[in-house]
């Protein structure tokens, strides 16, 4: 407790497992990521199928951040005393570090709302701890923390490279930083992204499950048409050739309707919703994102790509 107590600027209550802090006025935009995160994990938690989701996100996992194996994971996490799960989400991912680690202290942050039930489901683990804040503005002090992880959450933020660096300064000397962006798509998929996101604060909640919802449809009816076809290369559009299912062409060129039969109806539906709910969803270029690690001097030591997004782990070594 003490030693947790010592890495934030301001003073923090420890209530159990629940690190109690003022969260800091947001902006518009990052008031309307933490209502629509908050409302997506609310409907998320009593979903069927989301411990198939959670395993994928797992096995996923150790893809986009180089461990072969869980062990491998376990024995880097070994010598790390304290670590941050930056965007936690349901905190599902923090309780497996902290299992795994049971000898470092593990904190889970996110600016939504979903910490309240993070905290009673997770209460039996005695080295895992919520907070709810602004990973953009944790209130650490800088180099406190061993390993910080930001998955599939840094481009949510009103700023992401201000986020990465903030984050990156956490780092004790020896740490590692884990990080997740989405990938730029074609020029199609992105002039529609984009637009659509600036009307974002105008569509009711109702209206945006309501399109997730048929956006869903249409990636499960394009799903079961099972066309396959050869695609050529339009490099203006930045469409790339190749064999493509149908769907998965409209997928990653024209519109995101994603569908997944493993993880079911509703939970597909949330991955939609997540994608073009929130106002902030920046996407990068693989030369923008190494750009971005290298501006902070960091050193890459893994870095993974493909068509959803890049990843890594990056220490401070590469420091002069």
């Amino acid at each position: 407790m003490k030693e947790l107590k010592q890495i934030f600027f301001h003073k923090i209550e420890i209530q159990q497992n629940h690190i109690i802090s003022k969260i800091d006025q947001l902006d518009k935009n990052q008031n309307q990521t933490k209502d629509i995160f908050s409302e997506k994990w609310k409907e998320v938690e009593v979903m069927e199928n989301v411990k198939i989701g959670i395993q994928k996100q797992f096995e996923w996992f150790k893809a986009l951040y180089g461990f072969e194996t869980e062990n491998a994971l376990k024995v880097f996490l070994s010598h790390k005393k304290i670590i941050l799960d930056a965007g936690c989400g349901m905190g599902y991912k923090s309780a497996w570090l902290a299992q795994l680690a049971p000898e470092s202290n593990v904190i889970g942050m996110d600016i939504s709302n979903v910490i309240e039930s993070n905290v009673n489901y997770y209460k039996h683990i005695p080295n895992l701890f919520f907070i709810q804040g602004d990973i953009a503005h944790t209130g650490i002090k800088n180099q406190t923390i061993d390993f910080v992880l930001c998955d599939q959450v840094i481009h949510h933020t009103e700023n992401p490279e201000k986020t990465f660096k903030h984050l990156s300064e956490l780092l004790t000397e020896k740490g590692e930083f884990a990080c997740y962006v989405y990938a730029k798509k074609a020029l199609p998929r992105e002039l529609l992204d984009e637009f659509f996101r600036t009307q974002t604060h105008q569509i009711s909640s109702e209206d945006m499950w309501a399109f997730s919802s048929q956006l869903t449809e249409l990636g499960k009816r394009l799903s079961e048409l099972n066309i396959q076809f050869d695609c050529p290369d339009i490099p203006l559009l930045g469409i790339k050739g190749g064999q493509y299912d149908i769907q998965r062409f409209i997928y990653w060129n024209f519109l995101k309707c994603f569908w997944d039969a493993d993880r079911g109806f509703e939970l597909s539906k949330s991955v939609n919703f997540d994608w073009y709910a929130p106002s902030n969803a920046q996407r990068y270029s693989k030369e923008e994102f190494e750009s971005m690690i290298f501006q902070n001097r960091l050193k890459i030591e893994y870095f993974h790509s493909e068509e959803a997004c890049y990843s890594g782990r990056f220490s401070k070594q590469g420091q002069a």
